[in-house]
């Protein structure tokens, strides 16, 4: 799924053109349709602030729940990874149950960032997580609730 990246010829996007390469994905909709994200604020010419959507993977606790997340790319995106947010609550090993900040020491997709990793990365990457066997099955806040 990486975007944007050097494919050996040495040229690197800039974070702008990535970014906007992201939002045409986001917008036309991606995979099956049980992740997706689009920005937060269409007037933040520097797109920071983005949105993300995750439905709950069938078979685990998660299954038919939807899951809002807030990405923030700062000013080092692509290179450094956004930090991630669950809005909505939820019981995951790698979220902090306080926050919702996704914890970059226990989810390797941040922890080991490489630079051709995008938003819709991470979101698949986080669904998957949910199916895990260490989350599948976890007790989970009622639905609806926030952080």
């Amino acid at each position: 799924m990486p975007l944007g990246g050097s494919g050996g010829s040495g040229i690197v996007v800039p974070r702008n053109f990535r970014l906007l390469e992201e939002l045409e994905r986001g917008e036309k909709g991606v995979g099956d349709g049980t992740v997706s994200y689009g920005m937060d604020d269409g007037d933040d010419i520097y797109m920071r602030s983005w949105t993300g959507t995750i439905i709950g993977p069938h078979n685990t606790v998660h299954e038919g729940r939807i899951y809002q997340l807030k990405l923030f790319c700062n000013k080092d995106y692509p290179d450094k990874p956004p930090s991630v947010r669950f809005h909505s609550r939820v019981n995951m090993t790698c979220v902090n149950p306080d926050t919702g900040v996704v914890d970059p020491r226990k989810f390797s997709v941040l922890g080991n960032w490489e630079r051709d990793y995008t938003m819709e990365y991470i979101l698949t990457q986080l669904k998957k997580e949910m199916a895990a066997p260490h989350n599948r099955k976890l007790v989970q806040p009622p639905e609806g609730t926030h952080f």
